[in-house]
């Protein structure tokens, strides 16, 4: 998929200015100028995505082909929706004949073809109930999951990355043979166990930053693909939460 330009035909989208006087913090009003300003915010809102990010797995997905209809998907941290959006539309996911399963803690409308828990994903019994909404094991588990900032780098990164080896560790867990697997990260160094852990398991992992992501931005995706499968199914772990 090709950037997104401000321009549509001959109309020129005219660039937006938030005025210094506004009363926001300098910082602020240049993150809103160039959020209203960025050809990605405007043309989700006339493709109808709720968010940019869409075009990140879109534009992952032209590249790499890990979607195709009739597939089951997870996606963690799914909202506000983006991701599920483009899946459903690649899947054929239909409200009739749900194929993707998400989960968020936030507030998140309903997307026709995904069955949406509102639950944190590092809850105890949120593995088990994803499997069982989506009514099987995933071919695919995506994952935008990225810790609340703190403004201090290292430490979110550290914590986005805790995220992306607790999705790994999911999707190792329940994904078919041949299954794949997408999730954020932050560039810094400190994902090594969780490459580690994503090359024992899948035959080919690719660093990933799709144009959709911003040039200044330490955001990455790694992509594992092709789930070498569990050796001992028999100590696959139990899915269904024991009866209190």
């Amino acid at each position: 998929m090709k950037k997104p330009v401000a321009t549509k035909g001959t109309t020129r989208v005219m660039k937006t200015r938030i005025k210094k006087k506004s009363g926001l913090k300098e910082s602020s009003r240049r993150w809103l100028e160039r959020h209203m300003n960025d050809p990605y915010v405007q043309q989700a809102k006339i493709d109808g995505y709720r968010s940019r990010a869409a075009y990140k797995l879109i534009e992952i997905d032209d590249r790499y082909k890990i979607l195709k209809h009739g597939m089951r998907i997870v996606d963690l941290g799914a909202a506000p929706g983006g991701w599920c959006q483009v899946a459903a539309r690649k899947l054929g996911s239909t409200d009739e004949k749900p194929l993707i399963a998400a989960i968020d803690y936030l507030e998140m409308d309903p997307v026709p073809g995904c069955v949406i828990l509102k639950k944190d994903f590092l809850d105890e019994d949120a593995p088990a109930k994803l499997i069982e909404a989506l009514g099987g094991p995933p071919d695919v588990v995506i994952s935008d999951m990225a810790a609340p900032t703190t403004g201090h780098r290292r430490t979110d990164h550290i914590r986005t990355t805790h995220l992306g080896e607790v999705a790994a560790d999911f999707a190792i867990s329940v994904l078919k043979p041949g299954g794949h697997f997408l999730t954020k990260a932050f560039q810094g160094g400190s994902e090594n166990e969780l490459l580690t852990m994503l090359k024992q398991n899948f035959k080919t992992v690719h660093h990933v930053k799709p144009p959709a992501s911003r040039d200044e931005s330490v955001e990455l995706f790694l992509l594992a693909k092709d789930f070498k499968g569990r050796k001992d199914p028999a100590a696959e772990p139990e899915l269904n939460p024991p009866d209190a």
